[in-house]
């Protein structure tokens, strides 16, 4: 079994952990009304998604 012949010293520990913070999602505007979208998803203000109307307005589930 592996085991490691010197301690990792803590400098060490937080370069190796360095990747593991959490990132903010990334907001973005859709192009049909400016409301603030999370990436990859449909407007919930106007049902458009990628400039293309996905759910009109009168099927909207509310």
């Amino acid at each position: 079994m592996a085991v490691p012949k010197r301690r990792i010293s803590s400098s060490r520990q937080g370069m190796r952990r360095s990747h593991h913070a959490i990132k903010p999602k990334q907001i973005q505007y859709c192009k049909n009304c400016d409301q603030p979208v999370i990436g990859h998803r449909m407007c919930a203000a106007c049902g458009h998604y990628k400039g293309r109307e996905i759910m009109p307005l009168d099927q909207k589930e509310e």
